[in-house]
């Protein structure tokens, strides 16, 4: 039988604990970020993947998931979604205010989705894009998206059609997002009784988050906006 030994994590990080910045001990982990430093005003804007077919991708991340249009382009080739979230009355109410505002500042708005529709790939058949989650190809994990409420989420996207990954109140093995073929390479093995098992406290986290498959493959991960990952 293994040793715990030789099933140690290849991390500095104590099994189960959160740990804010990282630190260990008390010992800051990142470097100091001084008013001047040249990375002050950096954000993280958007992101983008790809999609297959927009009638299908849109009503999901519109009808279902909330969000709203920015703006689109046909650059030729290929047009582009930006979709965002209102975040006043004035804007829900207002939908053309909201697209004209957003696209004025555009540059300065947090958590937008950029979905990159290449001409005719629509004709293509489904499983054309790779999502980061196959074997062989893994690499890009999942949207998070945090909600008011995921059981309500989940129920509509259940009543949508919408495939569920993993729902609520499970965290068993084959939910949590590391494969058998990384397995059957040695990687991210869980030895139950060693510090490579999937932990309770982080158990009790993922119990209360939800994983489905957006039209192209992609997971979108539901959060819950009242989850304290620090609460013990």
């Amino acid at each position: 039988m293994a040793s715990s030994e030789e099933h140690k994590q290849p991390t500095p990080f104590p099994h189960g604990s959160f740990l804010p910045n990282g630190q260990i001990d008390g010992r800051q982990r990142d470097p100091p970020l001084p008013s001047n430093d040249p990375t002050i005003g950096y954000k993280l804007n958007h992101f983008m993947i790809r999609i297959r077919d927009p009638a299908k991708s849109i009503p999901f991340y519109v009808d279902l998931m909330g969000m709203r249009t920015v703006f689109t382009m046909n650059v030729g080739p290929f047009t582009i979604y930006y979709l965002g979230y209102p975040q006043t009355d004035e804007h829900r109410a207002d939908l053309a205010k909201f697209g004209a505002d957003t696209a004025g500042k555009l540059q300065h708005t947090l958590g937008l989705l950029e979905l990159y529709h290449v001409h005719g790939s629509e004709k293509q058949k489904p499983g054309y894009y790779s999502t980061g989650n196959e074997p062989g190809q893994l690499g890009f994990g999942h949207l998070g998206f945090t909600v008011p409420s995921v059981p309500e989420a989940l129920e509509r996207m259940k009543e949508a059609g919408v495939e569920v990954l993993k729902d609520l109140g499970v965290c068993t093995r084959p939910s949590i997002p590391i494969t058998d073929w990384e397995n059957e390479r040695g990687v991210g093995v869980e030895v139950k009784g060693t510090e490579s098992e999937i932990h309770a406290e982080y158990a009790k986290v993922f119990e209360r988050i939800a994983f489905v498959k957006d039209p192209d493959g992609y997971i979108v991960e539901l959060v819950p906006q009242n989850m304290d990952p620090t609460a013990p």
